[in-house]
């Protein structure tokens, strides 16, 4: 079965946390901290697979978790980085935020690797908080929680050429004419019920990639038929080849399926309208109606449009169609890619606020969020007067005390962060 859309949800590792230790040398009687920090949590990594065509191994598996890191030790050892995920998808996919829909990344490039969700970073030890005035600091930081989010995986297929056309006009003879493709061929409508890829060599290192789309038929862009379902595959092709049955054997008009056709284009993306078309006329060796074929042949030449006659079923015409086709490809710019419309980068560990943390009001409590509050909260030994002064000047160097006065806090009321709470004293 053909899948070209999935939704999944991927958790990067946590970051491990950094340790209290001291050394305890035997001719060193104050030895001091040694904590070392813990290891980095893993990623979560999209990578291209050529050898994959669809998206089917995601309808069983639907959650990616990458390894955490390890915690910290004595004597400075540091953590472990926690293993990454590799996930492996079929070329032309992309990636997007489910909540926002907008596109993470492109992976259409052969073998591409993408950090689609980042592991925290470790946490520091005690080691590092040793001054001059603080030399015994009996606490350390805590790990940062790997990044997560839901994502969606939407196949579109890397084609210079899409074939276009209603059910039943001549697509996949077309497609199994020109290439080693071999989609099922039958003489009823929707025969072909996924999109095929075959590669048209013409010799010479000429040869172009060309894709045969479902049946499209009126309503598709809304969900009528199979067509609202892989429209999404001729996004990226270059050139369209619209196919059109003018044999009158079904007694459709020729020229009606062709405006019916370019209508459902522009309805699904406005720039479809615009993409190149080389308009096929097929079934030339089993014309029922000359006049209706005549007909289409002058309104196509009225409007300005090239016009191949063939007849995919013995051959005649097709060659020099396909030398055409690659005539046309070679005057157009390559295939569509799409820009990320998230910079990852500056999206990773940034709160909404743009200040580390966010603050908001449950009653009489403050609940302060953020993964740096998170990280800080969860390093605070309170029966250690170090650790909590450290805490402390941290809430007031980043401006946490301030809003919270700003918001009307007064001594005794409750302040949560993460599972941790206590009482505002200023």
């Amino acid at each position: 079965m053909f899948t070209d859309k999935a939704k999944i949800y991927i958790k990067a590792g946590n970051g491990g946390n950094g340790a209290i230790a001291w050394r305890r040398e035997k001719y060193i009687p104050a030895g001091g901290p040694d904590g070392g920090d813990g290891g980095n949590g893993g990623n979560v990594v999209f990578r291209v697979d050529t050898g994959m065509t669809t998206l089917m191994d995601f309808r069983y598996k639907r959650k990616y978790v990458a390894g955490t890191g390890m915690d910290g030790a004595g004597k400075h050892c540091k953590g472990k980085r926690g293993d990454d995920i590799i996930i492996d998808v079929p070329q032309g996919t992309l990636v997007r935020d489910a909540e926002s829909n907008l596109i993470l990344a492109d992976l259409s490039e052969p073998g591409k690797e993408e950090i689609i969700a980042k592991g925290g970073n470790g946490g520091w030890g005690n080691s590092h908080f040793a001054t001059a005035v603080r030399q015994a600091p009996n606490f350390a930081k805590n790990g940062q929680p790997g990044e997560e989010r839901e994502v969606i995986l939407e196949l579109k297929l890397l084609a210079d050429v899409g074939l276009v056309g209603f059910p039943n006009v001549g697509k996949s003879t077309l497609l199994s004419m020109t290439t080693k493709a071999q989609p099922k061929i039958a003489n009823y409508h929707f025969t072909t019920l996924e999109p095929n890829l075959g590669v048209v060599d013409l010799g010479d290192h000429r040869s172009f990639v060309m894709a045969d789309i479902p049946g499209i038929i009126e309503g598709a862009s809304e969900g009528v038929g199979l067509g609202h379902e892989f429209l999404r595959h001729i996004e990226r092709t270059r050139l369209l080849l619209h196919v059109v049955d003018v044999s009158s054997i079904e007694g459709r008009n020729p020229i009606e399926d062709f405006d019916i056709i370019n209508n459902e284009l522009a309805e699904y993306d406005m720039a479809l309208e615009e993409r190149p078309q080389i308009v096929v006329a097929n079934k030339t060796d089993i014309i029922q109606d000359e006049d209706a074929y005549n007909e289409f042949l002058e309104e196509m030449k009225k409007r300005g449009l090239e016009v191949f006659t063939i007849s995919a079923a013995t051959g005649k015409g097709v060659r020099e169609l396909m030398q055409r086709t690659f005539e046309e490809l070679s005057k157009l710019p390559p295939i569509i890619t799409f820009e990320p419309q998230i910079d990852l980068e500056a999206d990773r560990f940034v709160d909404k606020s743009g200040k580390g943390f966010e603050i908001t009001r449950d009653g009489d409590k403050f609940i302060i969020t953020g993964s740096w509050m998170e990280s800080v909260g969860g390093s605070v030994t309170f029966d250690d007067n170090e650790s909590l002064a450290y805490f402390q000047r941290a809430l007031i160097n980043r401006g946490v005390i301030e809003e919270l006065i700003n918001m009307g806090i007064e001594e005794g009321q409750i302040v949560c962060i993460g599972d941790l709470e206590f009482e505002f004293v200023y």
